[in-house]
């Protein structure tokens, strides 16, 4: 019996980086105490935020 869907908002997908952006990336993120994936993740948010290309956060 396949099991029942998981509600996930993530999703995976492969990013390719040449290496001197990856290593500036790991840097970035172990400066700010965050995890290479969880670094690329705020960057591409801040630069959806400023770009006003993100729904307005509901509270």
């Amino acid at each position: 019996m396949p099991e029942p869907k998981k509600d996930n908002k993530n999703k995976n997908f492969i990013l390719r980086l040449d290496a001197d952006t990856m290593s500036a990336v790991e840097k970035w993120a172990a400066d700010e105490f965050r995890s290479t994936n969880g670094q690329l993740q705020w960057i591409i948010t801040e630069a959806l935020r400023k770009a006003g290309r993100l729904p307005k956060r509901q509270r």
